[in-house]
């Protein structure tokens, strides 16, 4: 159970943003809020560990970092081949592109059964 609160100001636009999303995932704002300041917290935190290491694991470290780069084919056929959503470029075996929704909501064909 909570039992420390958390004060904070923000401009209505921030609130209204936020609320979006935490209702997207259906979630409550103080919820999402604290959600994503911990997600973030954490983030930051990582990324400033530090670690020690003694002379000889320190030497093998900075050989591993220093060694040039081993060749990946999977990665090298993955990076060399055409996204699906490349449409410029797509092979003919791709999926035609989505066609863009009607900005009226009320166009939208519904096919929902009661």
């Amino acid at each position: 159970m909570r039992d420390i609160a958390i004060n904070l100001r923000a401009q209505s636009g921030q609130r209204d943003l936020i609320d979006q999303a935490a209702s997207q995932l259906g979630r409550n704002r103080s919820d999402f809020m604290l959600e994503a300041a911990c997600e973030k917290a954490q983030n930051v935190l990582l990324d400033q560990a530090f670690f020690t290491l003694d002379a000889k694991d320190f030497s093998n470290f900075s050989a591993l970092c220093d060694a040039p780069l081993q060749g990946n084919a999977a990665l090298d056929a993955l990076l060399s081949s055409t996204s699906p959503w490349d449409t410029k470029t797509a092979s003919k075996n791709s999926p035609p592109p989505r066609k863009a929704l009607p900005k009226n909501p009320k166009q939208i064909k519904r096919t929902t059964s009661a």
